[in-house]
């Protein structure tokens, strides 16, 4: 019995569903274009757009509140609205296998609580196409090779986000998203996290992690893109960030005489505010520029503190004085 070639975009669709990602390093993954959502009357998510790179770990900072999981459920296809995402040039929906091009943990592990790990696991991947040995792989790869036949109900916070990261990367996507997931996990948790994810980059795949807690993403992210009433803020390298808080660093100090210090302080640059007697802030200068022009000017010093302005201190300049780097 004879059949009858398929219409060019079948045969372009059966491709399309065979085909396996391929990855270029340093290329751009993901794309997401103009995204947009409501909630009846009210605009939650406005015009959000950006790219993912392989190689890179990009945090996805906001409020509470600030629309990062809407924009996460969107690029995912779970929720309907405007814009669309691009993985690897092509939208999800057109990989015949979707959990080989993206991996997403949205709060923990979802199953049946009075499933054990590794049966849970073994029937994601059963129904994924991915190897059952690439589930003993994974539970290694995470830390839980001695917990595989714990129930589901039985994981603590820390140990049902390793089994969500492990669902996640079942089908090896070069694309990982996570939301919040370092919500209550222990010090012990958020150190492995972060050493997981980074190796994850170096590895070739594109990590995208949303927070409210901007102060994590210091020592995780490359690049952060900052959410502010639905919209992006700012999108900036870590290095942009320093750099940002090098100019806004103060410096706390206490001194006997304040006006010489002063006068030399702005002579070169810097601002003195007293705060007190014989306390007071200096912006403008480094604690090591302070201390020698007050060795210079014969001004001791009984104290002399930096602070340096955290990734929350970019966030709050972001919001409230609409700040943007690029």
């Amino acid at each position: 019995m004879s059949t009858a070639p398929l219409p060019a975009s079948h045969h372009d669709l059966g491709r399309l569903l065979e085909e396996t990602p391929r990855v270029q390093e340093d290329s751009t993954l993901v794309e997401a274009q103009g995204l947009g959502r409501s909630f009846g009357p009210k605009p939650v998510l406005s015009d959000v757009s950006f790219t993912l790179r392989a190689g890179e770990v990009t945090g996805f900072g906001g409020a509470n509140g600030a629309g990062k999981t809407t924009a996460i459920r969107l690029m995912l296809g779970l929720l309907r609205g405007e814009g669309r995402t691009l993985y690897l040039g092509r939208p999800l929906l057109e990989w015949g296998s979707p959990g080989s091009v993206v991996g997403a943990v949205l709060g923990g592990v979802a199953g049946h609580p009075g499933h054990r790990v590794r049966a849970h696991l073994r029937m994601v991947a059963a129904g994924s196409g991915a190897h059952e040995a690439r589930v003993d792989e994974l539970l290694e790869s995470v830390g839980l090779a001695g917990a595989t036949n714990l129930r589901l109900a039985e994981l603590s916070l820390g140990m049902a986000q390793r089994v969500g990261i492990a669902q996640a990367l079942l089908g090896d996507p070069p694309v990982l998203i996570l939301d919040e997931p370092a919500n209550g996990l222990d010090p012990h948790s958020l150190h492995w996290l972060r050493h997981f994810l980074r190796d994850q980059a170096a590895a070739g795949k594109a990590v995208l992690v949303s927070s409210h807690l901007l102060g994590e993403m210091e020592q995780l992210a490359d690049r952060v893109l900052v959410l502010t009433r639905g919209r992006i803020a700012a999108t900036a390298t870590m290095r942009e960030v320093v750099e940002h808080a090098a100019r806004r660093r103060k410096t706390t100090v206490q001194a006997p005489d304040l006006n010489v210090l002063s006068d030399v302080i702005a002579a070169h640059g810097g601002l003195l505010e007293p705060t007190g007697e014989q306390d007071a802030t200096i912006t403008g200068l480094d604690r090591v520029q302070i201390g020698n022009l007050a060795l210079k000017a014969g001004v001791p010093l009984y104290w002399l503190h930096e602070e340096k302005p955290s990734l929350e201190d970019f966030y709050l300049d972001v919001a409230e004085e609409e700040f943007k780097i690029s």
